[in-house]
């Protein structure tokens, strides 16, 4: 009796894949390009390290030329922002960041006092053990803000001698503006919003 001959299954309505197909196990090749097409997909995320774009700072152009008419210390951060492009770190500008940072500084020796003043008044001992450790850590966390701002106070010297070089405003790497923007919210930044980003992606990247 002659052998009969497999009929190969139909191909399914409607571009639906027949089950003979999906049991099909691919061949070598494809499965090599599948595992070198998942490690590429895979590989693929790391682009999204790239820093984004700065925002752009709003300026209000009826506040442009309040500048001319107001000193340093009635000036205020729109006044300032709104200032042109070319009068960038001008004298005026210069005196406004020097109160910005001089203000800060006496801030942080008001708060230093008072810490020392508080660490007076509570040397008295405390017969409660709960109550002393309370006490201790209380201490302990007002001492390393206390340290965070001296670190802090180092800059607002050194960017204040910048000031008086003429280099404040500028980053140390590019040597570009650093911009208004960023000065008024961290006025003792030494990179540009760019240098930044770059710098903290390299220290992610390669732990320097």
């Amino acid at each position: 009796m002659p052998a009969q001959t497999a009929t190969p299954a139909p191909a399914a309505r409607g571009g639906r894949v027949s089950r003979l197909s999906q049991l099909t196990v691919p061949s070598m090749p494809q499965s090599v390009a599948s595992t070198a097409a998942k490690s590429s997909f895979s590989q693929a995320p790391s682009t999204a390290l790239v820093p984004p774009p700065p925002l752009a700072v709003k300026k209000d152009p009826k506040l442009a030329n309040n500048w001319k008419t107001k000193t340093p210390a009635e000036l205020t951060d729109a006044e300032v922002i709104a200032m042109p492009d070319t009068e960038y770190m001008n004298e005026k500008q210069m005196a406004f960041f020097r109160l910005k940072l001089e203000e800060l500084k006496r801030g942080i020796l008001e708060n230093a006092g008072e810490t020392t003043e508080h660490l007076r008044e509570d040397t008295v001992v405390v017969p409660d053990p709960a109550d002393r450790a309370t006490i201790e850590e209380e201490h302990a966390l007002e001492l390393r803000t206390r340290d965070r701002e001296r670190k802090l106070l180092k800059k607002i010297e050194q960017s204040i001698q910048r000031i008086d070089a003429g280099d404040y405003g500028y980053c140390d790497e590019t040597g570009e503006p650093i911009g208004v923007g960023r000065l008024l919210a961290r006025p003792t930044a030494t990179l540009s919003l760019e240098a930044q980003q770059r710098r903290e992606l390299k220290q992610k990247m390669f732990g320097d």
